[in-house]
């Protein structure tokens, strides 16, 4: 039998930090019929900004994929505390990553990756493989190297 979220998020060792409160007017999630959608996380992790400047002039790629990685422990965060538990989800649709990026690089993919992964790995690749896009853009807000917005199904109450 598959393991759900919850016991996959336990025996890989992750604790996911508090959900960050909005730092702007909007709010961390909207549901609409069975979608979810889930506001951009940044690499903000239990109150203190990590990650900030542009991948592949502050930041390696390496660091890219670990504030990515960051990005995706808050969009869970949002998502628990939302729904209570990660269980209920039934599909991971869509993710849309954005990568703060030096003029010259070309792999924000790669990037990227460091939260599909962390996706794939909490919920299975059945319920967790996605659709996705990885953008480079020249700014994010407070200058964060990574963010990263969610899109999931879940199932009716």
């Amino acid at each position: 039998m598959n393991k759900t979220a919850e016991e996959n998020l336990a025996e890989l060792g992750i604790e996911l930090p508090k959900a960050p409160v909005p730092v702007a007017s909007y709010t961390p999630c909207v549901q609409t019929g069975n979608l979810v959608f889930v506001s951009g996380q940044g690499t903000i992790f239990n109150g203190e900004r990590l990650y900030v400047g542009a991948v592949g002039r502050e930041r390696t790629p390496e660091e890219g994929y670990q504030a990515a990685r960051i990005c995706a422990l808050n969009l869970l965060s949002q998502l628990r505390a939302y729904l209570g538990s990660l269980d209920r989800v039934r599909r991971v649709v869509n993710l849309r990553g954005y990568v703060n990026s030096a003029e010259q690089f070309y792999a924000q993919p790669a990037v990227i990756n460091g939260a599909s992964d962390l996706i794939c790995q909490v919920f299975g690749p059945e319920i967790g493989r996605h659709s996705r896009t990885a953008l480079g853009v020249s700014v994010l807000p407070n200058n964060i190297t990574a963010e990263v917005e969610l899109v999931v199904e879940v199932d009716a109450l």
